[in-house]
């Protein structure tokens, strides 16, 4: 009998046992949510994650994109607002530098003919014509350095190309520009000097006044070569055609005497084409009235 008790004891304290062991599995489940359950909370929470970036690398790039095309547009303008100034800076220092050049090298003013000072808006050149050593007019050009370089004022004369002369050198070499300019002002002094003192020192070989242009390229007289002689037999057309030269490039001498057919008047009119093709007109006048009828035929040679 009391071995069937303890037997029934024994029994019931390992179920009692089971029944706790299970008890304490079913709080322990209760506690801790299943595995499964865990692992598809962290799978959605990655997704989202997964998402958010790819959202903000999108705003990134489009981002980026937008400064990149903004930035495209404006490097060209940027790009060529630094090339207009280097541009512009590098005619200033070219123009500083021929300037110097005349300054600073001993070319004096009768063979070079520059100077110039610096200006607000860029430099004044003055150009100053000289012929046979004798300083004449000046001239002054007044550049305003920017791009395009343009001139702001210039007292060159009207009947100068200064419009043909810019349009073909100015942009693009300015020394040229400055050595063409200086060649048709220079040769035009030089062509009014000679025209002014034929007229002022010789006015006794010539038959009333002078024929000019105002560029003085085409000068038309009566003349003859003895001082004393009443009767001006010889007439000159002389044409500069080259607006940069102080010697005609056609000379036309015609004799109006009675005896046009003789051979001593033709010979003396060949002469006289010849030196005005090769000496300045008052170096010709100069030598009649040393010679009287008889020519410096030095001259000609």
């Amino acid at each position: 009998m009391e071995w069937a008790n303890d037997k029934s004891k024994g029994g019931v304290l390992a179920h009692l046992e089971r029944l706790e062991t299970q008890m304490s599995r079913s709080c322990k489940n209760l506690e801790d949510p299943p595995r499964e359950t865990a692992e598809s909370d962290l799978g959605t929470k990655i997704r989202k994650l997964r998402c958010l970036r790819d959202k903000l690398r999108a705003e990134v790039k489009q981002r980026q994109a937008r400064i990149k095309a903004s930035t495209a547009n404006a490097e060209p303008d940027q790009t060529l607002e630094i090339s207009e100034q280097e541009a512009v800076g590098g005619k200033e220092e070219n123009m500083k530098a021929i300037l110097q050049a005349y300054r600073f090298t001993g070319i004096n003013l009768f063979a070079s003919g520059l100077s110039g000072k610096r200006t607000s808006r860029g430099v004044c050149v003055c150009i100053s014509t000289a012929f046979e050593g004798n300083l004449l007019d000046s001239y002054f050009v007044d550049l305003v350095i920017q791009k395009p370089l343009r001139i702001h004022h210039h007292s060159v004369p009207v009947f100068i190309p200064l419009e043909e002369i810019s349009a073909k050198y100015l942009q693009t070499n300015i020394q040229h520009f400055l050595f063409c300019l200086c060649e048709y002002l220079n040769a035009y002094a030089g062509r009014k000097y000679q025209a002014d003192q034929l007229q002022r020192d010789f006015a006794a070989f010539l038959a009333g006044p002078l024929q000019r242009n105002s560029l003085c390229n085409l000068l038309s007289f009566t003349y003859k070569v003895e001082p004393q002689s009443r009767s001006f037999p010889f007439c000159a057309r002389l044409l500069y055609k080259d607006l940069t030269t102080t010697l005609p490039t056609d000379v036309t001498i015609t004799y109006q005497g009675t005896d046009a057919s003789s051979t001593s008047w033709e010979e003396q009119r060949a002469s006289h084409e010849n030196l005005f093709f090769t000496k300045p007109l008052h170096q010709v006048f100069t030598s009649f009235a040393r010679n009287g009828e008889r020519l410096d035929m030095s001259l000609v040679s």
